[in-house]
């Protein structure tokens, strides 16, 4: 899976942001996404991520992560085909670097831990995962875990 990341402001290092990308390498496998295949992650900071909660959710206040799937569309979009060779686009996540040291803090976890669990439940948002039923949130939750066990990234982990 081609992974972009995008970090202008420089908000994080290159190991951190190597580490979200092993992470979201190792759910793509667990979750067998078909190859080839494309995301993007932006880093941002709470006042970037708040415009963009308000502009795309209708949400006037930061959030930590906000996942964009690409194969779902909104009433005003239309369908179209992408050729074969061309990698299935799987949609774009953005992670709000402030809010995530925030809650490693808030947490008592690492601030890694926290930027590997909202990199992960981003991604497996665009999958189609989604915890608005306990069903759902069991889950997603336990995805969640064992990714994050994968790496040693448990909570707590300061």
């Amino acid at each position: 899976m081609q992974i972009i990341s995008n970090d202008e402001h420089e908000l994080l290092t290159t190991s951190q942001i190597e580490l979200v990308e092993s992470i979201l390498q190792h759910a793509a496998q667990l979750e067998e996404v078909e190859e080839p295949s494309e995301l993007s992650v932006t880093y941002l900071t709470n006042a970037e991520i708040h415009e963009v909660n308000r502009e795309w959710r209708g949400k006037d206040a930061p959030t930590d992560v906000i996942s964009f799937a690409f194969d779902e569309m909104g009433d005003d979009e239309m369908d179209f085909m992408l050729d074969e060779d061309e990698p299935h686009l799987l949609g774009d996540l953005v992670i709000s670097v402030e809010r995530c040291r925030e809650q490693a803090a808030d947490y008592g976890h690492s601030f890694e831990r926290e930027l590997g669990f909202l990199a992960i439940h981003g991604f497996l948002h665009l999958l189609g995962y989604d915890h608005m039923t306990p069903e759902e949130e069991a889950e997603m939750t336990a995805r969640q875990e064992e990714v994050l066990t994968h790496f040693e990234l448990k909570r707590g982990n300061v």
